[in-house]
């Protein structure tokens, strides 16, 4: 598959030099991804911000291409290298899902990767765990594609467009009036008053992998993680993590890697302790983040083995013995996470 890639690849450029005038890539950044596809296959890391990706560019092991150390494409750029023994290429997403998922998929196009690893920090959806632990679920998904219920439906209602598949209430629902701070009173019985936000369903995302039918599409509430990453991963848990953010701010107990069951991404920035809970108890989740899911969907679609590993900088909506806690410990969080993809990697190379 990879040296077809190459070959079609060349086709394009071959195209392009007739009219590169017409030619949405250049003759030139094509030459170049043929000239690193020779070099593959590499790795992908995948990482939301510059704070993050930092610490393993810094890193002694981390180590530039000669030939070609980056590639600009799109706005992205692509950094090309090797960490350790292993054949890299890293690239910075930016916030949200929608860079996530387009950065992931440009990769994964125009390079021969042969798994992604993504990493960064996150909100902790369980109070158990403490700032600087390293967090990899078993399984990724998305909380915000919605079905927003008009009001006066309730839960045995069905959704509009629900008999053609479009829409589901299998996965579950959060109902706003569950959250309504004043009661209602009726024969001295209180009880939460009917909210006109009504209810949110949580949806599936559409899909369409690979090795199906084009515009013949799939569902995905839960992405799993590839089963041999999964499993190479608890060889991290006893890695030595660092927790101090200087000589003066500590944390109780030194961090540590934990596995655990399941992640969630959205286009949110949860600071709030009552959906936090929410979505603890309802889907059973550990980190809260904004891009995973995106990459693990594309990841899916394109059949590339895939894992994340997220270290938690705060407990979302607060809460926990430390105020402040993104602001103070992220930098600490993004560190710890990149100290364990690192060891990840070397742990691949093997």
């Amino acid at each position: 598959m990879g040296d077809l890639k190459v070959v079609l690849i060349g086709l394009i450029v071959l195209f392009a030099i007739v009219d590169d005038s017409e030619a949405a890539i250049s003759v030139k950044a094509f030459r170049r991804i043929i000239g690193i596809n020779r070099n593959g296959p590499y790795l992908g890391l995948v990482v939301p911000n510059s704070f993050e990706m930092s610490p393993l560019l810094q890193s002694s092991l981390f180590v530039e291409d000669e030939r070609f150390p980056q590639l600009d494409f799109e706005g992205r750029r692509f950094r090309i290298g090797r960490l350790g023994k292993e054949k890299v290429i890293v690239v910075m997403t930016g916030l949200s899902m929608l860079n996530a998922g387009v950065s992931t998929q440009l990769l994964l196009t125009l390079f021969k990767i042969k798994g992604v690893v993504h990493f960064g920090i996150a909100g902790n959806a369980d109070p158990n765990l403490q700032i600087g632990d390293v967090t990899i679920p078993r399984r990724w998904t998305h909380t915000g594609l919605w079905y927003w219920q008009r009001f006066g439906d309730g839960p045995n209602d069905e959704l509009a467009l629900e008999s053609s598949g479009d829409y589901t209430r299998i996965i579950g629902y959060l109902n706003v009036s569950d959250y309504t701070t004043m009661m209602k009173v009726e024969n001295g019985v209180s009880f939460n008053s009917s909210n006109y936000l009504n209810s949110v369903w949580y949806q599936s995302e559409e899909i369409f992998p690979v090795e199906g039918t084009p515009e013949v599409r799939q569902h995905a509430f839960w992405v799993p993680v590839d089963s041999h990453y999964f499993a190479l991963s608890e060889k991290l848990e006893g890695m030595r993590l660092e927790g101090c953010v200087n000589a003066t701010t500590c944390l109780p107990r030194r961090p540590k890697v934990v596995r655990v069951g399941s992640g969630c991404s959205a286009n949110v920035f949860v600071d709030n302790a009552s959906y936090r809970q929410f979505l603890r108890s309802k889907f059973g989740v550990t980190p809260i983040d904004m891009e995973t899911a995106a990459v693990a969907l594309v990841c899916r679609q394109q059949g590339t083995p895939f894992i994340a590993l997220r270290s938690l900088s705060d407990l979302a909506g607060g809460g926990s013995a430390q105020s402040n806690e993104a602001n103070i410990y992220a930098p600490l969080a993004a560190q710890n996470a990149v100290d364990a993809v690192v060891h990840f990697v070397q742990l691949l190379s093997h």
